[in-house]
């Protein structure tokens, strides 16, 4: 008898979510709690991202105020833009996209390739500096003053909770045993803290720890800094990070981060990005301070397919 596949799609907009979780077997030290890592890459675009983006467009529609004929507007490192990009194209609307030259090539290129129009800021020697992000702001609160654009806005949009939260939803599925830490890296904060509220509403006593680049340990520290992990570490502590909705947060290094991220390539079969990387770290640290019996789950953000041409795995 074959096995049942899921039925034919009428979207691609409808392959988004549902993805598979692994508990890591190699990379985890002896006497350490369980790691699971939630494979985000398998949603369409190879990022969880996909699932805010979505989310941003759909309610926008529901609620009037994207209409057919209006113009999307972001300012993104990459994979928002990747997400926002995609949902464009299969909606039908017209996607403007401020970046820069210090996110991969990759990402940029992926835009371009769903028909995104980019205009790209310049950064210091290909690093996210602390005025990298505001930079790119600034213009694109400059360009949604044009008629006829929806600016997402994704550093202050809650949209983009509901889409994140089904990460939670799909987690309080997937591990029935109970999870004692969820942790993840914070960029616009909407990841952990959709995931901390579908958790904590569907009764789980889970704590809720966020994760920061440590030479720009912002939230912590309130030092802000230079670094390459792109998606987390914005230079700014994010409007959307609720104090009530984390435990904790943890400066976590980006070099350890990058050689995790080759380990677990190359040993786990996970091929993903630095911030995945350092979700990992970050995870690892606390299965050893839980040790066995307890339960750590944090997720692989994104696809290592973007980084093909950087440092992390073209060196």
């Amino acid at each position: 008898m074959p096995q049942q596949l899921s039925p034919i799609r009428t979207s691609t907009l409808h392959t988004i979510g549902r993805t598979p979780i692994v508990k890591l077997r190699r990379v985890v030290p002896a006497n350490s709690a369980d790691v699971l890592v939630k494979l985000e890459y398998f949603n369409p675009t190879g990022s969880y991202k996909d699932r805010m983006a979505l989310a941003m467009i759909e309610e926008a529609e529901m609620r009037g105020d994207l209409r057919p004929g209006m113009t999307v507007l972001e300012y993104t490192g990459g994979s928002t833009g990747s997400s926002l990009a995609f949902v464009c194209a299969v909606k039908g609307y017209p996607f403007k996209v401020v970046s820069s030259d210090a996110f991969a090539q990759e990402k940029l290129n992926t835009m371009r390739a769903f028909g995104a129009e980019l205009e790209i800021i310049p950064s210091r020697g290909g690093q996210i500096t602390a005025d990298l992000i505001p930079s790119l702001i600034a213009r694109a609160k400059e360009l949604a003053q044009e008629e006829n654009i929806y600016f997402t806005d994704q550093f202050h949009n809650r949209d983009s909770l509901k889409g994140y939260a089904k990460i939670g939803l799909e987690l309080l599925l997937q591990v029935p045993d109970g999870i004692d830490a969820f942790c993840g890296g914070v960029g616009t904060a909407g990841m952990l803290m959709g995931v901390s509220e579908a958790l904590h509403d569907g009764g789980s006593q889970s704590r809720v720890i966020a994760f920061e680049p440590a030479t720009s340990a912002v939230i912590s520290t309130g030092t802000p800094g230079s670094h390459h992990v792109e998606g987390i570490g914005v230079g700014f502590r994010p409007p959307l990070l609720d104090a009530d909705l984390y435990d904790e947060v943890r400066a976590i290094d980006e070099g350890q981060g990058r050689k995790m991220a080759r380990r677990l390539a190359r040993e786990e079969g996970i091929f993903a990005g630095t911030s995945t990387g350092v979700n990992v770290i970050g995870a690892i640290q606390l299965a050893q301070e839980l040790g066995p019996g307890h339960t750590v789950v944090t997720v692989a953000s994104d696809s290592g397919l973007k980084y093909l041409t950087g440092e992390l795995y073209g060196g």
